[in-house]
């Protein structure tokens, strides 16, 4: 074996292993979905009074976690391939897939209807 190709397979080897390592777990998927939803809060319609938009956000921050914890983990189903897990979570008629890799996530599916109805239930 020549020694180009060797150190292309340390390369793709050390990228793999660094791809496995870095895998979000459910935790992190929990974190993300919180994140969209609060960016969803935040995009708001603007025809809403500044009241009931401060009350929704403060709602939304004391009850995320609970909200998160009853509604989307029990519903997620998670499939781990090592170097990327697939997400899907099922609200109501919503399917939602994201892909998670290298510590970030790629929604495939769903993610802007679900946040839509995760808002909903909340409140």
């Amino acid at each position: 074996m020549s020694l180009l190709r060797l150190s292309a397979l340390v390369v793709a080897l050390s990228g793999m292993i660094a791809l496995a390592w870095s895998n979000p777990t459910m935790d992190d998927y929990l974190h993300f979905v919180e994140q969209e939803l609060s960016k969803a809060i935040d995009r708001m319609d603007h025809g809403t009074p500044t009241r009931e938009q401060q009350f929704i956000r403060q709602v939304f921050q004391s009850q995320s976690r609970k909200l998160l914890e009853s509604i989307v983990r029990p519903n997620t189903a998670r499939r781990n391939w090592g170097i990327v897990s697939q997400y899907e979570t099922q609200i109501g008629d919503t399917k939602v897939i994201v892909l998670g890799l290298g510590g970030r996530f790629i929604p495939l599916q769903g993610v802007e209807e679900a946040t839509l109805k995760i808002g909903r239930m909340a409140f």
